[in-house]
């Protein structure tokens, strides 16, 4: 069996999940985008080929290689898009959440069947219809859980929008002994420089007690500043707005103590270094092209 362990984002890392992109499909048409960066990229004929994808994913999966953690794969469903395994499921404590993600993404779950049938069945959580939540606004960490939503009464006309009330509330409700903090992300469809898809795109904690955060993700100012006085200035790294569409936000921890990173995030990466960080650095700009990075192209089901 498979013991569940997910208590935050940076505890050392044991077992993950790393999505594939191999036969990820043809490029997709503008009207069936699900991201602004991904349409941009449509419109502009510089959607990422495959042979790219799956070589920077084989750099991310040497990388866990190096580190000892025992990594599993979806089971490749032809012409489907399987990089983004955050968006499926996600951990906390010792639960396996599945996500209630767009109708036509539903078959990626499927896919990771091979995988939770070593998990105890009565660890898996299926929230109901109407919550709908996902891995990339979903952040344990220590006594907290961090959740980004978007509760505007417009919200059924963003496909943008991936946390609903609901799911912050199904959050709570699950997990009584946690301290559940929600944040109301921005949201666009058209612009992708002022969407934060999830969480992750513009916030995430590294090290023991540092983050990487962008203000104007966050729609409520006060929100921002709460997790600037939780962890403290001299602790957070903050990006602009083209470092957020680059996805700066979305590296992944491999313990407190290591961090994997695109290697073109030169300020970010020294920064990490200046920190006492070691920076795994791997080509991932092809990737980023669909709005998501390292973080979303993993889901971690165990850490010490």
């Amino acid at each position: 069996m498979l013991n569940l362990n997910v208590f935050d984002e940076t505890s050392r890392l044991k077992v993950v999940v790393l999505g594939t992109a191999k036969e990820n499909g043809p490029i997709p048409k503008p009207e069936d985008a699900y991201d602004p960066k991904s349409l941009e990229h449509i419109l502009a004929g510089t959607y990422p080929k495959e042979v790219d994808m799956v070589n920077e994913m084989e750099a991310f999966a040497a990388v866990f290689e190096k580190y000892n953690v025992e990594v599993h794969r979806p089971e490749i469903i032809p012409d489907c898009n399987q990089i983004f395994s955050r968006d499926i499921a996600f951990v906390i404590e010792d639960k396996l959440v599945k996500a209630n993600i767009l109708p036509d993404r539903e078959e990626e779950f499927e896919a990771i069947l091979h995988v939770l049938e070593y998990i105890d069945p009565n660890k898996i959580l299926y929230p109901p219809e109407e919550v709908h939540i996902e891995g990339g606004d979903v952040m344990p960490w220590k006594d907290y859980i961090f959740i980004g939503t978007y509760t505007g009464h417009d919200y059924p006309d963003y496909i943008t929008a991936r946390t609903n009330w609901e799911g912050v509330e199904y959050i709570r409700k699950m997990f009584p002994h946690k301290k559940v903090k929600s944040f109301e992300l921005r949201k666009s469809i058209t612009h992708p420089r002022e969407n934060a898809l999830h969480l992750d795109c513009c916030f995430q904690p590294v090290g023991k007690d540092k983050a990487i955060i962008h203000k104007n993700g966050f729609l409520i100012e006060e929100e921002y500043q709460w997790l600037i006085d939780h962890f403290g200035r001299e602790n957070v790294f903050e990006i602009s707005g083209d470092e957020m569409y680059d996805m700066f936000s979305n590296v992944f921890s491999i313990s407190p103590e290591v961090v994997v990173s695109e290697r073109n995030f030169t300020r970010l990466n020294n920064w990490l270094r200046s920190q006492g960080l070691t920076v795994e650095e791997i080509p991932y700009a092809e990737v980023s092209k669909q709005g998501g990075l390292l973080r979303c192209s993993t889901m971690p089901l165990v850490r010490e």
